[in-house]
């Protein structure tokens, strides 16, 4: 039988010089889950996140991925193997669309012309953009357009995990909300297991199938939004709800 558990957190802590960033994390995300991470400035989300995929690698602990301890597996592999999407897409600027979302194939694929470009069409029509911006650059394109591309570059090796930090942190508000309505759809459609940072409790409620709420370097609760909602574990977790939640 295969493990359903396709990301383990064993242990975890972080220590920065003299500064403790994690201490002794503990949590699984499931294969098909999309977990929100939500919490205090600096608690330590985006370093959790980046765990994920070996871009940090804990001082003690490990990080299980797939059944693969991140310390003794080809990292590079690992992170082709696993698409990440941070806030303001990073596109790179010289490139078309089509040649940012072929990037990561390109790499993998480069004789397979036709899988390459089928990947993009795949991955365009899923995102929400037309097949006639193909040919245009970054600077091209509104805010909204360019977050699009870059999820679609996140997942046109058609990864098993996608992390996503403060993704949407840079658009206007209609604009969040519209790929918001899009993440939604693409973790339905496909079945991905999402990761997903996030400084807006609102955001992290209405995405998440889990939600993990973690304070000063610690899992505060890590539970569905609707048991985090109605029953917040402690005094922090009922703050964070009473000011923000609409």
């Amino acid at each position: 039988m295969t493990d359903s558990k396709i990301i383990r957190y064993e242990n975890i802590s972080m220590v920065y010089s003299d500064s403790q960033v994690i201490s002794d994390i503990n949590f699984e995300v499931k294969k098909g889950e999309f977990v929100t991470v939500i919490g205090s400035s600096g608690c330590g989300k985006t370093t959790l996140l980046k765990m994920a995929n070996g871009l940090i690698i804990p001082t003690s602990g490990n990080v299980i991925v797939n059944g693969k301890n991140t310390r003794q597996t080809d990292l590079t592999s690992l992170r082709r193997s696993i698409g990440y999407c941070v806030q303001g897409s990073v596109l790179f600027p010289h490139m078309t669309v089509a040649k940012n979302i072929a990037y990561v194939p390109n790499l993998l694929n480069k004789r397979d012309r036709k899988k390459i470009d089928a990947a993009v069409d795949k991955w365009m029509n899923i995102v929400g953009l037309e097949f006639s911006m193909k040919e245009r650059y970054p600077y091209q394109l509104s805010g909204g357009q360019q977050q699009r591309v870059g999820i679609a570059r996140s997942l046109a090796v058609s990864p098993e995990i996608l992390l996503m930090d403060e993704p949407f942190g840079s658009v206007d508000e209609i604009t969040r909300g519209m790929l918001q309505d899009e993440i939604i759809r693409i973790h339905e459609q496909t079945g991905i297991t999402i990761l997903f940072v996030t400084h807006d409790i609102n955001e992290a409620m209405r995405l998440g199938t889990k939600v993990l709420v973690m304070d000063r370097g610690c899992v505060k609760q890590y539970d569905s939004p609707d048991a985090v909602r109605k029953n917040p574990a402690d005094e922090f977790v009922e703050k964070l709800l009473f000011r923000s939640v609409k």
